[in-house]
């Protein structure tokens, strides 16, 4: 873990408590005042474990963006930002939560990175994740690494964070960057978004770069910003946004890779055809009624509120999970097989034998059946024949035919339900509420925007297109984040109900 000089903790507290989430781009304070809250209630205080590194002088790093962004005109100047600990930083280690990778120095920034670092970003330093970005046994704990210990939710200390961006969402929620970055498989991005009361974008897969990040799938597998408003998220995006010729899903992004932040300009709910999926709002009252709130807000604002019935097929979730077990396993032994130095793991097999030499540390809590099960996905038939099924139920059956059937410019549902206690011997407990997982098998793009809170716990409302949406879904995201009633209250940075 980093550490960095403490402040006196009642005021970096009290600093924290005042970040607000506004419907406009917000402006960022110098990093030594991130660095300073980080020091005050992520090393010490409630002692969240949202960021694990810190980079070298990120403050000279700050002094330097500035001025290129001033001589250069570099749209992210000065602008400090947090990074998911499973993409590459020249700087840091990228350890994806593992020890088995935490001297995985590999001296590369990933080419959103660089894209970052280009457009006058402060990469301030690295969020813990769930290991292995969740995909590594059952009965996991989101948010928990063995590198970084627990990540833990600002606004209920004793509730779940939500995987795998816990760190970003928890660090974004309490002060402690401008933004974050955080990638997303199937809610990894908009699940800890949501729970935290942020603002997340997943977007189309392959409008951003993927390489140099520690892979699960490379059908489903992006990054994405997490931030205070959605036109910070646009920045972001516009500045990660682009092809890459190592990447070959980035080949039409330079096609859709347009200014996102001026694309929200002049942003209206009026005449928006808002798909309601009802049936993923799930049946917790205190949820229902927010969620209501906000249908409400959009139909004042002039967008038509049409009911979309949907119920998603069993087969999509198990043909998703054969693809990702496929995928995974190819993917992560490229990836380990391409490392500089000399990693304990070269292939899917040696992180499963490190694990087992490791168990004290790594298999405490839960096992690495997911691991095992991907190690044994070797049928290429069954794979494509699970990719095909996946796709069609989820894109062309699934957000393509609502679409079109009714006539909608995009659907709408509760993101995911209230955060739930963190329990590392059982694990999760994630309830059958939200639509996020069609976006995630069919590549297309998903925003959480936050709507409120049931019972004092932030919830998030989500917003989905077809492929390439990406600037429509932004743009009615921020037409709601202008007109939403509800008051978004700050982290209390205290245990639920005290």
């Amino acid at each position: 873990m980093h550490r960095t000089a403490s402040i006196g903790l009642a005021a970096a507290c009290l600093a924290a408590a005042g970040v607000a989430q506004t419907a406009s781009a917000t402006a960022p304070e110098t990093p030594a005042t991130y660095l300073e809250r980080i020091a005050a209630i992520d090393d010490a205080g409630p002692a969240i474990h949202a960021v694990v590194a810190i980079a070298p002088d990120p403050a000279g790093g700050a002094q330097g963006g500035a001025q290129g962004g001033a001589q250069g005109g570099g749209p992210l100047a000065g602008r400090a930002v947090l990074v998911k600990d499973n993409i590459e930083t020249r700087d840091m280690p990228t350890t994806a939560g593992s020890l088995a990778l935490k001297d995985n120095a590999t001296g590369r920034d990933a080419p959103l990175v660089a894209r970052l670092r280009a457009a006058g970003a402060v990469i301030l330093g690295k969020t813990n994740l769930s290991e292995w970005a969740n995909f590594r046994g059952d009965r996991s704990s989101s948010g928990w690494s063995a590198v970084g210990g627990q990540t833990r939710n600002p606004h209920a200390l004793d509730r779940s964070p939500c995987g795998s961006s816990s760190g970003s969402g928890a660090a974004v929620a309490a002060g402690m960057a401008w933004a974050a970055i955080g990638t997303e498989t199937d809610g990894s991005i908009t699940c800890p978004a949501s729970v935290a009361g942020v603002v997340g974008f997943k977007p189309t897969v392959g409008l951003v770069s993927r390489t140099y990040i520690v892979p699960i799938s490379a059908s489903q597998d992006t990054a994405g910003p997490m931030t205070t408003s959605v036109a910070d998220a646009a920045m972001l995006l516009t500045a990660m946004a682009g092809t890459d010729p190592a990447d070959p899903a980035t080949a039409e992004a330079g096609r859709h890779a347009v200014d996102f932040a001026a694309a929200l300009s002049g942003a209206s709910l009026r005449g928006v055809r808002v798909g309601v999926l009802r049936g993923q709002a799930g049946t917790t009252p205190a949820l229902t009624a927010v969620f209501d709130k906000a249908l409400a807000d959009m139909k004042a604002a002039g967008a038509e509120i049409v009911d979309v019935a949907f119920k998603p097929e069993a087969r999509m979730g198990e043909a998703e999970y054969a693809v990702l077990l496929h995928e995974f396993r190819k993917g992560i032994d490229a990836y380990l097989a391409g490392l500089p130095g000399q990693p304990p793991a070269r292939d899917l097999a040696g992180l499963i034998a490190f694990n087992k030499a490791h168990a004290d540390a790594e298999l405490r809590w839960y096992g690495q059946e997911i691991f095992e099960q991907a190690l044994a996905a070797t049928d290429e038939a069954v794979y494509r024949k699970a990719r095909q099924d996946a796709r069609r139920l989820a894109g062309t059956e699934g957000i393509d035919a609502l679409l079109a059937r009714h006539e909608v410019d995009v659907l709408v549902a509760p993101t995911t339900s209230p955060a739930w206690p963190i329990d590392p011997l059982l694990g999760d407990h994630f309830l059958d509420i939200g639509a996020g997982s069609l976006a995630a098998i069919a590549g297309y793009p998903h925003l959480t925007v936050p709507m409120g809170a049931a019972e004092g716990l932030p919830v998030g409302l989500s917003f989905i297109a077809g492929r390439w949406d990406d600037a429509k879904v932004l743009r009615v995201g921020a037409a709601y984040e202008t007109v939403r009633s509800a008051r978004l209250a700050p982290p209390s940075l205290r245990r639920w109900g005290e």
